[in-house]
C-alpha cells in the first residue's frame, strides 16, 4: 500500500525533484558533449586552438551547471531518505562528476594549455597539435557512463519501464 502520509509525500516529491534535475542534466551532457563539442571542429575556419578555446569556456560553464544540478540531485536524495535503486544510480552519476572534475578535467586543462602554447603550423609546430589525448577519451567514456546513469536513475525513480 502506498505511503499517504505527509512524510511519504515529501519523499516522493524529493525523488521527483531529483529525477527532474537528472533529466535536465542528462540533456545538457548529450547536447554539449556529444553534439556541440565534436561539431564545432567541423565548422569552417575553426582551428584546433579556436576550438579548444571555445571548449574551455563552454565546459567551464557546463561544469558549473552540472555542479548545481548535482547539488539539487544530492539534496533531493538526502531529503527523500530512500536508498531505492534509482537513487543509488543517481548517486553514482554524482560520483562520476566528482571524478571528472577532480582528476580528468585537470589533465585536460594541462593538455589544452600545451596544445595552445605551440603554433599549429610553421617551424615551431609540434606533435601536441594532433590527435586526442588519453585523458580526452577517458572524459568521453565518463560522459557516456554519466549520461546512461542519469537517464537510468531518473527513469527508475519515475517508475518508467
Amino acid at each position: 500500500m502506498p505511503d499517504t502520509t505527509r512524510t511519504g509525500a515529501r519523499r516522493v516529491s524529493a525523488e521527483v525533484a531529483a529525477a527532474a534535475a537528472a533529466l535536465v542534466w542528462f540533456g545538457m551532457v548529450i547536447a554539449i558533449s556529444f553534439l556541440e563539442a565534436p561539431l564545432k571542429f567541423r565548422a569552417p575556419g575553426v582551428t584546433v586552438a579556436l576550438g579548444l578555446g571555445i571548449g574551455r569556456i563552454v565546459f567551464r560553464a557546463v561544469n558549473t551547471c552540472e555542479v548545481i544540478l548535482a547539488l539539487i540531485v544530492t539534496g533531493s536524495l538526502v531529503l527523500s531518505g530512500s536508498v531505492a535503486a534509482g537513487n543509488l544510480v543517481l548517486a553514482a552519476a554524482v560520483a562520476i562528476l566528482v571524478i571528472q572534475l577532480a582528476v580528468v578535467r585537470p589533465a585536460l586543462r594541462r593538455r589544452s594549455a600545451r596544445v595552445l602554447s605551440v603554433p599549429e603550423t610553421g617551424p615551431e609546430a609540434g606533435p601536441e597539435t594532433g590527435g586526442r589525448s588519453r585523458a580526452h577519451w577517458v572524459y568521453v567514456g565518463f560522459e557516456a557512463v554519466k549520461a546512461i546513469t542519469l537517464l537510468m536513475g531518473a527513469l527508475l525513480i519515475l517508475g518508467v519501464r
